[in-house]
């Protein structure tokens, strides 16, 4: 045997033995998990794509390189007319090739261990701006030199150098308009926590061209106009064209040999049929390169262009196919004020939750597995009612296509759902006319049926001989004219588990809207997992300068405490710190300066507040969807009762100054959207804007009280008002609000609450101490004897709301129609006062006056509440959501990466 030979063969048995480690360092995955891939990429072709893989940024000169090859390539851009927007789209596809390095192989891993996995349903996802939370959460790359602390200053100095600032290029991005209110920005911070927590989870929504709409105010009215938030693209999106679903909708149902159980398999022959096709969103983890994915769906039609009546002249219905399919994920939430807003807004939530199940069964169907090992491998979350269709559009295409037996399928599907409920009034719940339902998914409609007649037969075996059970937990709806489908009954009958989300809102559920159900399945079935929100979003982007100012205090270089929010409560040892608490109040002052700034733009360049008085100015904010229980008209009355009391003064001779030690400066400043259908909100819209044209245009009052209503409120502006805030508005009547996520962000930001005892302040107020928060009004077992005893007497309101009421009646903010808020006194003289506004409204003026007292003449004080509140508010973080969601209700484990 030749020497070369034996050096050959010497050099191959090396190579075989070394394998094990070879996979190692080319792949990054554990031994065990090398099998599953061998399968699919021998190891030869894996070692070509290791050395040629795509790079991460590691340096300042990586960015560089990658932002100029962006630049020029994909925006076919030279730095010579490169502006801020083509800057920020170069800067956003450089970042976002790292993550997609991250998702792959975050993706990759998922797949070689072969997790349980969650999938999140939400008809909202509000994500907000993408750049600057990427940039923060984005590791800084492992071993480098590069003499920055994070990737964010690295990624600031290389745009410096290159003649951009960091934050004019962060203002070109517009907000993804893809939720509306508290609902879709939870979901938005439960899935950075998902990814922070490195759980496997992937997202599903919808891909809304138009958002919900954007909000313009035209004399004092809400316009609705459509936000264009796709003009010019979406750089953190990957569009999937080979992820493609075919979405049926109408037709009837076939059965064939005979068969005429609905049970059985059937076939649904649909009469219309769209294409779902896949958009990916990278959602990066902080501290973590774990990548996780949320997949919003469009809408498609299967012949997008009618060449034949195109060219008989038919223009208009040539291109009616695509128009029609394209209504669908056209905006969030169609006005269902009529019956067509009905069907599409049906079809809307079907066509999503039907794309999103058929993703997830094309996934688990890739390992193989039987179908009773589906719950041990998937758990999806129902995030409110909106995804219910997808428990019944599991059950058929595991009875219709795969075969099972009902009731096997029913098991699988009992075991996979979850159901978070998010409201305790009863009108809030979502149904559906039966008519509509069938005439839209027949099939379901019967399986919808079977579902409930089942459940009705378990009831009537406990429950014997009584029918008034029965008909208060049907599915079905028996109503006059027609009759509904309930869906937050089904939600319920089909999940294992359904949380509510803060203590009195989950124990006000198992005792009023569904507590027949909590005596038929146990209390066990029904949990409480509190909301949350990320700090990485809610403190650290929204507030730099507080984040740093912790960071230092804390001592905490890497920011830790962003993760472990116990870390926050040492700021209380700096309380007595009085050089501590002039740094905070300076970072609350440069924040109310930036807000002031914001609202100058929307006052046509003009300053609402004196900046020369401005920390002597208290910013009283409520911002969020504009709803009667929400109460924004209670907060306006306030303010109309303040001005009546100057004006009454000012009449009695009193001068500015000595006014001013009555009522001290504020300003009350709203934002918020009304649903497009609801009269009454978009009226509360106005009645803020019209009390605002008369106080900030009454030079008598010198401007010691003034008005403002931020106009298309959204996340980017939440960033600019939460901060600014030293006292925010949660009033919602007792017993209305399910728990409120704004409330934790302005405590997260140093800003103090008024608030009735209802959702999630009860527990702020444990956690940050009831010195440090302004609560006030009836408790929730006292609403409904308050509501009866208004049915009885109409004129029986505290002095204080009937000289406001009488002020509106006189027409002194509507001059040319002093009829035009009939409708909000009337509902309250006369209409039985719902929302019990008179029953509460004295309190509320006290509670401010505490307030005014407070801030102006306690100013230590107040900045010690501030801080002892930002101190103790760590519970109320998406992270430990996340993990009660874990550990109670998914029974998931993260899958850490290597």
């Amino acid at each position: 045997m030749s020497t070369g030979t034996n050096a050959s063969n010497k050099a191959e048995q090396n190579v075989q033995q070394n394998i094990p480690q070879l996979k190692r360092r080319l792949t990054g995955f554990l031994p065990q998990e090398i099998k599953a891939i061998d399968s699919i990429i021998p190891l030869q072709s894996r070692s070509l794509w290791t050395k040629n893989k795509a790079k991460k940024i590691g340096s300042e000169e990586d960015f560089d390189e990658k932002f100029v090859n962006h630049v020029e390539t994909t925006l076919a851009r030279s730095l010579y007319n490169c502006d801020d927007m083509a800057a920020y789209e170069a800067t956003s596809l450089s970042i976002r090739d790292n993550l997609v390095i991250d998702w792959n192989k975050t993706q990759q891993k998922f797949t070689a261990r072969d997790p349980k996995r969650v999938y999140y349903l939400s008809l909202e996802f509000l994500m907000g701006r993408a750049l600057d939370n990427a940039l923060i959460n984005m590791e800084s790359p492992e071993g480098s030199t590069d003499k920055h602390a994070n990737s964010r200053d690295m990624v600031s100095d290389s745009l410096q150098n290159l003649g951009f600032k960091l934050e004019d290029v962060l203002k070109q991005e517009p907000d993804a308009a893809l939720g509306n209110g508290g609902l879709g920005r939870l979901a938005a911070c439960f899935i950075d926590s998902l990814t922070t927590q490195n759980i496997p989870a992937w997202g599903y929504g919808l891909r809304y061209e138009y958002g919900i709409f954007a909000q313009k105010i035209i004399d004092g009215y809400q316009v609705e106009t459509p936000d264009y938030w796709l003009n010019t693209g979406n750089r953190w999106e990957i569009e999937r064209n080979e992820i493609q679903f075919p979405v049926t909708f109408y037709g009837y149902v076939d059965r064939q040999d005979g068969n005429r159980s609905t049970t059985e398999p059937s076939q649904w022959i649909g009469g219309e049929r769209v294409i779902a096709m896949a958009y990916d969103f990278p959602v990066p983890g902080y501290k973590t390169t774990t990548v996780n994915n949320l997949r919003l769906w469009k809408a498609i039609p299967t012949t997008e262009f009618d060449f034949a009546k195109f060219n008989s002249g038919d223009y208009k219905n040539s291109v009616a196919e695509q128009q029609k399919a394209e209504s669908i994920t056209a905006c969030l939430y169609p006005n269902d004020n009529f019956e067509a807003g009905k069907e599409l807004r049906l079809k809307q939530q079907y066509f999503w939750c039907a794309a999103s199940l058929h993703d997830i069964l094309r996934r688990f169907k890739k390992t193989q597995r039987k179908w009773s090992e589906f719950p041990d491998q998937v758990a999806i979350q129902l995030n409110d009612t909106h995804p219910s269709l997808a428990i019944l559009e599991l059950q058929r295409v595991l009875v219709d296509l795969e075969g099972l037996k009902w009731d096997e399928a029913w098991d699988i599907v009992t075991k996979t759902f979850a159901y978070t409920n998010h409201t305790v009034m009863q009108e809030a719940l979502e149904k559906w006319p039966v008519s509509l339902f069938g005439k839209l998914l027949p099939r379901h409609l019967e399986i919808l049926y079977d579902v409930n007649w089942f459940f009705l037969q378990m009831v009537a075996k406990k429950y014997p001989n009584n029918a008034e059970i029965l008909s208060s937990v049907s599915i079905i709806e028996e109503v006059n004219p027609e009759r509904q489908v309930r869906m937050a009954f089904l939600a319920i009958v089909g999940s294992h588990k359904v949380n509510g989300v803060a203590e009195l809102h989950s124990e006000l559920i198992k005792t009023t809207i569904f507590k027949d159900f909590v005596d038929i399945f146990g209390a066990s079935k029904f949990t409480n997992v509190t909301n949350g929100i990320t700090p990485r979003r809610w403190l650290k982007q929204a507030n730099p300068k507080l984040a740093q100012l912790i960071k230092d205090t804390l001592n905490d270089p890497d920011e830790n405490y962003l993760l472990d929010m116990t870390k926050l409560t040492k700021l209380a040892d700096y309380v007595d710190d009085k050089d501590f608490r002039n740094k905070w109040n300076d970072v609350k002052l440069q924040n109310k300066n930036t807000l002031a700034d914001l609202m100058k733009k929307f006052n046509d360049g003009k300053d609402v507040v004196d900046r020369e008085k401005l920390d002597d100015t208290l910013f009283d904010i409520q911002v969020k969807r504009i709803h009667e229980y929400k109460r924004q008209q209670m907060n306006i009355f306030g303010v109309i009762a303040r001005y009546l009391d100057i004006k009454e003064l000012l009449s009695e001779g009193k001068s500015i100054e000595e006014i001013e030690k009555v009522y001290p400066r504020k300003v009350s400043i709203f934002g918020g959207k009304s649903a497009p259908g609801y009269y009454m909100a978009k009226l509360i819209i106005k009645l803020i804007n019209s009390v605002a044209d008369v106080i900030n245009n009454d030079e008598s009052i010198n401007g010691i009280l003034k008005v403002f209503f931020i106009p298309d409120y959204n996340v980017s502006k939440a960033e600019i008002i939460i901060p600014a805030s030293d006292i925010s508005e949660h009033i919602s009547t007792a017993g209305t609000e399910a728990s409120g996520t704004s409330n934790m962000k302005f405590s997260m930001n140093g800003g103090l609450i008024i608030g009735t005892v209802d959702g999630a302040n009860v527990e702020i107020t444990r956690e940050i101490g009831e010195d440090n928060i302004f609560l006030f009004g009836n408790l929730s077992e006292k609403v409904e004897d308050l509501r009866a005893a208004h049915r009885y007497k109409s004129d029986d309101f505290p002095e204080s709301l009937d000289r406001v009421l009488s002020a509106l009646e006189s027409g002194i903010f509507s001059p040319d129609n002093s009829n035009e808020f009939k409708p909000l006194w009337d509902s309250i003289r006369y209409h039985g006062d719902y929302y019990l506004v008179s029953d509460d409204f004295e309190s509320y003026l006290a509670t401010q006056k505490l307030i005014d007292e407070t801030y102006h003449y306690q100013r230590e004080d107040w900045v010690k509440k501030s801080i002892l509140s930002v101190a103790n508010i760590g519970y109320f973080n998406s992270d430990r959501c996340i993990e009660d969601y874990a550990e109670t209700i998914w029974n998931v484990e993260p899958v850490v990466p290597e």
